[in-house]
């Protein structure tokens, strides 16, 4: 019996038997195991979102980035935009990934959102993957008025790798110059290469070794190393002053859950406005992949809240 069986919520249960302990610690395994997972989505419900692909321009010569935009059904006026970053441990997925939760914040916060394909690793090192993202960010900003969108309002999310990416680009925002931002969501993110083993925490979908995997690959350096620019993990950053207000939602059972708490600490202390929530019971990526049970209702409900508190839509 794997030894925090007994303190996953039962909601989760089934689907952590489902899964069984560890996640494939391989570049090629951690694309395949999100393969499957992906395939395994059921169909996606008429809600009268519309979804559009259209593409940016990259950094500094850098390719074209892939953007889905996304619409709520009947919207007037400019919207307020929620640019989405996926997830994948930096290695896997792409834009399309995201496309259930992306149609959900379009519908209930009553924002259009724009989802990134960013470049993933170890294709494309540090920084090319939140250089993406603020090739994105600085599109709506600039198409904003033509595309229908509030540049005054724009929030910025994701889930594990996503949420990392999201706060790599608050930062990278504050830093190189950027639209403000009236959110940073990070939902389980991965903030810290340098992640230690927990006695209960990260046995099922997020090992130790694949988030050290997934960090190696990304940085081009190992992971926890002398080697790794401070400035490409969130969690080496010295100043975090200056930052948009933070959302930070993570599972008790999340390999991830003490640098979260971390991070949030450090945010509180910089003066940054900042939310956390510890969802019990809950192990990294349970509540994307399990999401009509009360705990997940009950973090979606918080997330959505947010939003609609940072971008005006209540």
């Amino acid at each position: 019996m794997p030894r925090s069986r007994h303190l996953i919520a039962p909601e989760f249960g089934d689907l952590a038997d489902s899964l069984g302990v560890g996640r494939p610690a391989t570049i090629e395994g951690m694309r395949a195991s999100s393969k499957a997972m992906s395939e395994r989505r059921p169909p996606l419900p008429e809600d009268g979102v519309t979804i559009e692909e259209n593409a940016c321009p990259g950094l500094d010569g850098a390719p074209d980035i892939r953007l889905l935009i996304y619409r709520p059904s009947g919207a007037n006026g400019a919207l307020p935009v929620y640019l989405d970053i996926h997830g994948g441990a930096y290695v896997s997925n792409t834009a399309d990934i995201d496309e259930p939760f992306c149609r959900a914040i379009a519908k209930v916060v009553g924002c259009a959102v724009v989802s990134v394909d960013y470049r993933v690793a170890p294709e494309t090192h540090w920084p090319g993957a939140v250089e993406d993202c603020l090739a994105a960010l600085r599109w709506i900003a600039a198409e904003g008025a033509a595309r229908g969108f509030d540049a005054s309002r724009i929030a910025i999310g994701g889930e594990s790798a996503g949420g990392g990416l999201t706060a790599a680009l608050a930062l990278m925002a504050r830093d190189r110059g950027a639209p403000a931002l009236k959110l940073q969501m990070l939902g389980q993110p991965m903030l810290d290469d340098r992640t230690p083993p927990h006695p209960y925490a990260g046995e099922y979908t997020f090992t130790v070794e694949a988030n050290h995997a997934g960090w190696t690959a990304y940085l081009g350096v190992e992971a926890g190393s002398d080697q790794v620019p401070a400035e490409a993990v969130p969690a080496r950053v010295a100043d975090l002053a200056g930052l948009p207000p933070a959302f930070i939602t993570v599972g008790a059972l999340d390999l991830l859950a003490d640098e979260c708490i971390d991070y949030a600490k450090r945010l509180m202390r910089a003066g940054v406005p900042t939310e956390l929530h510890i969802m019990p019971g809950a192990f990294h990526g349970a509540i994307v992949m399990a999401p009509n049970g009360p705990i997940s209702q009950a973090s979606s409900g918080l997330m959505f809240a947010a939003l609609r508190r940072a971008l005006g839509t209540d």
